[in-house]
């Protein structure tokens, strides 16, 4: 085998096992080795060692049968390596927890990632009725409110170029077209905040404010509250609460 060959085997296989990874990561619980394989394409006697050998790492885990698979403890392990490592995640600390004691509600820091946004640190809602949400959750950046903030940061040819005409719906209310979403965009750039009006969780309105310490800005932070439990009070609280806290991570931001 030639050197050209091994170098592209290599690269093939790195490319399978995240590929794999991001498999997992993106679908909780266990699954056999025929989901698996359909998902991804790859030929059963290869999936079946390359999953053998991420057991024996630790990457990847199965059931009691030894038939199912998983995602690993390990992935937890770079996961949380990431956050301890990264600096805004840790500049924003202080402000998120001010943001959480002045609004009351659930609030976000996400990071864009490609068309979508991934959550970075998370303070729940001090309310009974609040809103699900995980450290590491991804979502469609155009269904979100931290989304729209962190597109409204793009020009509307980058937009287009980075989204596709048709927008997957994930309910009743989502934007589906791109130019409609672009037009929401000029909005969100004139007032400062996004909105995410029940796009992505029926029930749920989301505010979002990107943090402009680069240029487009690839961060935002969020607050999160139940349609029932806003008012138009409590709608200017947040949104002030919101521009604060977006003031505050800039300056603690500026140097990186």
């Amino acid at each position: 085998m030639s050197a050209a060959e091994t170098g592209g085997s290599q690269v093939k296989s790195a490319v399978r096992t995240v590929e794999l990874l991001e498999y997992f990561a993106g679908r909780p619980g266990m699954h056999s080795l025929a989901s698996v394989q359909e998902a991804v394409g790859y030929p059963k006697s290869s999936l079946y060692m390359l999953l053998r050998t991420l057991v024996d790492l630790g990457w990847v885990e199965t059931d009691v049968t030894g038939t199912r698979y998983g995602i690993g403890v390990r992935a937890l392990l770079v996961g949380t390596s990431y956050l301890d490592g990264d600096e805004v995640v840790a500049a924003a600390r202080p402000t998120l927890d001010r943001l959480s004691d002045d609004t009351t509600e659930t609030v976000h820091l996400a990071r864009l990632d490609g068309t979508d946004v991934v959550h970075l640190a998370t303070r729940q809602s001090q309310h009974y009725l609040r809103p699900f949400t995980r450290v590491g959750r991804r979502l469609p950046a155009h269904s979100t409110s931290l989304g729209k903030a962190l597109l409204a940061t793009y020009t509307d040819e980058q937009v287009r170029t980075m989204l596709p005409p048709a927008l997957a719906p994930l309910t009743e209310h989502t934007l589906t077209d791109r130019e409609q979403l672009i037009e929401e965009l000029h909005a969100v750039r004139e007032q400062g905040y996004a909105v995410d009006r029940e796009e992505n969780t029926l029930g749920l309105r989301c505010f979002g404010v990107a943090i402009p310490y680069r240029t487009p800005a690839r961060d935002a932070i969020s607050c999160s509250v139940p349609v029932a439990r806003l008012t138009p009070g409590h709608e200017q609280t947040i949104t002030e609460a919101l521009f604060d806290a977006r003031d505050r991570l800039t300056l603690a931001t500026r140097r990186l």
